[in-house]
């Protein structure tokens, strides 16, 4: 047998010894199970922006775990099994990959997603929005929900238009007031998030990458501050920016 088939019969096995014999693993049910999954998510978004091979490899190992528990509880109740969930997902990898497992031709990397948004429609999808969840953080929404828009055609035709919108909604919270302000504030976000596509930057990396870069800097003001058996209160704001900038060199 394929190595990698017997890895994952074992796994099976040892899900089912556990769903009978562990008092813990018998409770779970899907709900108390879904904020850990998501919990295992972001760790492993962590070990992906680290770049720590052997983390990324424990963290899928755990989420593996929770995607056999879900297809077993949908077992038990009779709804679905593993080779239900695994047989599903290869159909519709074949069904969106015409170019591949059909006649059409494709020019490039664009038109694959173009077709992909068109193929959903054709599943019966009533938006091609349809697909981006409701619960995702709204940064990743927004460059999620701007993608698929730009597959059907809604896109500006030029990437000056779109910096020019990003003006245009600065200059609008610039004049707003009162509750208005939040609004449009979110309005210049989603604006730098679209330019930020057209650029090819991917918006939540590029503020993960500064949220780390802060927590390093302003670290070494906490770290400097006990070496010195300083509070961080007492210390001036030039006290701490040279510190900060000592940090970024």
């Amino acid at each position: 047998m394929d190595e990698r088939l017997k890895a994952f019969e074992r796994l099976l096995v040892i899900m089912d010894e556990l769903r009978e014999q562990c008092p813990w693993d018998r409770k779970q049910t899907n709900e108390t199970l879904r904020h850990l999954t998501i919990e295992e998510t972001y760790e492993l978004s962590d070990a992906l922006l680290k770049g720590d091979d052997e983390e990324i490899k424990k963290e899928l190992g755990d989420l593996f775990l929770h995607l056999v528990f879900y297809s077993k509880i949908g077992d038990e109740k009779g709804v679905f099994n593993v080779t239900d969930v695994l047989n599903s997902v290869c159909e519709k990898l074949i069904a969106r990959h015409p170019h591949i497992y059909g006649d059409v031709k494709v020019k490039d990397e664009e038109e694959v997603k173009q077709n992909w948004e068109q193929l959903k429609l054709k599943e019966g999808n009533k938006s091609v929005l349809a697909g981006v969840p409701n619960s995702m953080p709204s940064m990743i929404k927004a460059t999620r929900m701007q993608d698929k828009a730009a597959q059907v055609g809604f896109d500006w035709p030029q990437k000056e238009q779109v910096w020019e919108k990003v003006e245009e909604e600065l200059n609008e919270f610039k004049d707003a007031h009162g509750s208005k302000k939040e609004e449009e504030f979110g309005d210049l976000i989603f604006s730098l998030i679209n330019y930020a596509r057209w650029l090819k930057i991917n918006p939540d990396d590029a503020l993960e990458a500064t949220n780390r870069k802060f927590k390093y800097r302003f670290e070494s003001i906490e770290q400097y501050a006990k070496e010195n058996s300083i509070k961080m209160k007492e210390m001036t704001l030039s006290e701490m920016d040279e510190v900060w900038e000592q940090a970024k060199k």
